[in-house]
């Protein structure tokens, strides 16, 4: 498998022997296509470079990720099904459940998704919603618990119930409370706790549509172990395969597949050097190299 240094030298080497074609494209959809040959179903590729760009705005899945689906499904034959590689902080919400919905609408519940290093958050929802998920010893999902604006909404729920019993137990601490707690404004208990629960069904469902169809008793401690702020601690932890596999997820070895592992973690370094050496914020790309790609846009 070319590591990260070969798969740069590989790069440099296509740009020297043909300097007018684009040798970061021409090398990542090499190994895209490559995922494909070897598993026969459809692949899209779904990149964020979070990562590369933390300052990005673009980087988290929004609405404008529908039109990349949109495009990159096109002419497929939907009857292959689809692999998803997915490397995405999360983001929102509303954006997830469309995406999701989209690709039940093409694909049926015929979705895997493989996940190379990181899909956070948003990235673990909609990884919740295949019917299987490909992982490796490096691999990572995380807590689905939502946030809003930039705060956990089970910890803020939380920490709103403290305040309520210390001061009916001490009342003389009301004035520290209402320091802390005043900073939120009228509405916002209220929607962390719409949040919580839109995110929690959402996941839910298609838990019970899809990997966990045969087996519903395995949706609760799915959700519990990737919902439950008390227990995950924070919304940036990493939770690993393994915890995956012994809570009842449906999950695959990537390395239990050499062929297929090598092409993942080639085209995962292509990406990343895609991140670091052009404008690019994210990429959705499918194996025949129809891409849309969101740049960044340099400040006035």
């Amino acid at each position: 498998m070319p590591n990260w240094s070969e798969v740069l030298k590989e790069i440099q080497d296509t740009h020297a022997a043909n300097p007018n074609e684009n040798a970061i494209d021409k090398v990542r959809r090499k190994y895209l296509k490559l995922v494909s040959d070897l598993t026969q179903r459809n692949v899209i590729a779904y990149y964020s470079g979070w990562l590369q760009k933390p300052k990005s705005p673009d980087t988290a899945v929004n609405d404008k990720d529908k039109s990349g689906f949109m495009l990159t499904i096109h002419r497929m034959d939907k009857s292959k099904g689809l692999d998803l590689i997915l490397h995405t902080p999360g983001g929102d919400l509303a954006a997830t459940e469309s995406v999701v919905d989209y690709l039940y609408s093409m694909f049926g519940h015929d979705i895997r998704v493989i996940v190379p290093q990181i899909s956070m958050s948003a990235g673990t929802m909609i990884a919740l919603s295949s019917k299987e998920i490909i992982m490796g010893k490096h691999s990572n999902l995380g807590p689905i618990d939502p946030q809003m604006g930039g705060l956990a909404c089970q910890a803020v729920l939380n920490e709103f119930e403290d305040a309520k019993k210390d001061i009916k137990n001490n009342p003389q601490a009301a004035p520290l409370w209402q320091a802390i707690i005043g900073k939120y404004h009228p509405t916002f208990l209220g929607a962390c706790r719409q949040a919580i629960d839109w995110s929690e069904s959402m996941v839910e469902d298609w838990l019970k549509q899809n990997m966990c169809s045969n087996d519903a008793s395995k949706v609760k401690p799915i959700l519990k172990m990737f919902s439950d702020h008390k227990h995950q601690k924070s919304h940036s932890r990493h939770i690993s395969k393994k915890q995956c596999e012994d809570v009842g997820l449906k999950i695959a070895s990537l390395e239990d597949d050499q062929d297929l592992q090598d092409a993942v973690l080639t085209t995962h370094h292509a990406f990343m050097h895609t991140f670091s050496h052009t404008a690019a914020v994210k990429v959705i790309e499918n194996q025949t190299g129809v891409a849309y790609i969101e740049q960044s846009v340099p400040k006035a």
